[in-house]
């Protein structure tokens, strides 16, 4: 498998696909994010993801197979980002080249991410790609990181 790493447009189909890798007890345990029922799923994507009036979104292949997904989005003054890889797609460094091309196509600095503390694995591929740690915030009883990529950078 050569696991040439694409990004396009998310295509309704692809809610589905999206939807099963966001049931993934394994993901949903390292992420910390809690799995929505499928009409919240499918409502949240199409109305806030999909036709949010600030959303990026892309849908992540691998040789053509949809892998995942990487937005961005605001809340108040801060724009984040945000991704979704199925397991399959795991340790193959797919995460690493989508997210280089994301970040490629949106620009906006500084962008923040907050992965769970525990997941290393979500932490290592943000700062290999120039975030920075800016300390960390509790959602719930979870904490997670703040993680930033300044200004000038990547």
């Amino acid at each position: 498998m050569s696991d040439q790493v694409r990004l396009r447009e998310v295509e309704p189909a692809d809610l589905e696909v999206f939807f099963a890798y966001e049931h993934d007890e394994e993901a949903v345990r390292r992420s910390r994010f809690p799995p929505r029922d499928r009409e919240a799923f499918m409502e949240h994507w199409r109305t806030r993801v999909l036709g949010g009036p600030d959303s990026f979104v892309r849908a992540v292949t691998v040789d053509g197979e949809l892998a995942g997904n990487l937005v961005s989005w605001s809340i108040e003054e801060r724009r984040f980002l945000g991704y979704w890889l199925g397991r399959p797609f795991w340790g193959r460094g797919v995460g690493g080249r989508a997210l280089a091309l994301f970040l490629e196509q949106e620009r906006t600095r500084p962008l923040y991410a907050d992965p769970f503390v525990e997941n290393t694995a979500s932490a290592r591929l943000l700062e290999g790609h120039g975030f920075r740690r800016e300390g960390t915030v509790r959602y719930g009883e979870d904490e997670h990181l703040m993680l930033v990529l300044d200004e000038g950078c990547c």
